[in-house]
């Protein structure tokens, strides 16, 4: 038995590759706080090179600037992770992977942060990018200044929000 992925993100990781897989349809990500836990967990699926198109991790300013578009105008405005900023993350990145789905998070891990919700630790912005549109969420994990666990959650939200957009499409 291995220990990556944990076992909550592995859950997720099994009902996503078979959609991903039977639907002939491909992911990327955008992601910061989680680290790269999201494009990991979907590249320890075998058979991933069919799904994943890609993956990004935007950690610094200055990655955002280099592979995600950021602007002038994007860093004068910026003020911390929001659903707005995950959800331009997520389209552009789309755009130029050309995934069917891209998944983007954006949130604060910890052990610091701020006095704004966005800057609390335990908080994170999500965002899954589609050719219908983007869907947005905000999670607060409760797991207070637990920079891993945080991580993890992050992770797992990400995944969940993926599933949950591509069961509805599914419907559609």
């Amino acid at each position: 038995m291995t220990t990556f992925p944990p076992p909550s993100l592995y859950s997720l990781l099994l009902e996503i590759a078979p959609l991903l897989q039977s639907r002939k349809e491909t992911i990327s990500v955008a992601e910061t706080a989680a680290g790269g836990l999201i494009s990991a967990t979907l590249l320890s699926y075998p058979g991933a090179s069919g799904f994943y198109k890609g993956g990004l991790t935007l950690y610094t300013l200055e990655s955002r600037i280099a592979f995600a578009g950021w602007t002038d105008a994007t860093i004068k405005d910026y003020k911390g992770p929001t659903p707005e900023i995950v959800a331009g993350l997520a389209e552009h990145t789309r755009k130029q992977l050309g995934s069917t789905y891209t998944i983007s998070e954006s949130g604060t891990a910890g052990p610091t942060g701020g006095t704004t919700k966005n800057r609390t630790p335990g908080y994170v912005a999500l965002a899954v990018a589609s050719e219908k549109g983007t869907v947005t969420r905000e999670v607060e994990t409760g797991l207070g200044t637990d920079r891993e666990a945080n991580m993890v959650q992050f992770a797992v939200e990400g995944l969940k929000l993926v599933r949950d957009v591509i069961k509805e499409e599914g419907k559609l």
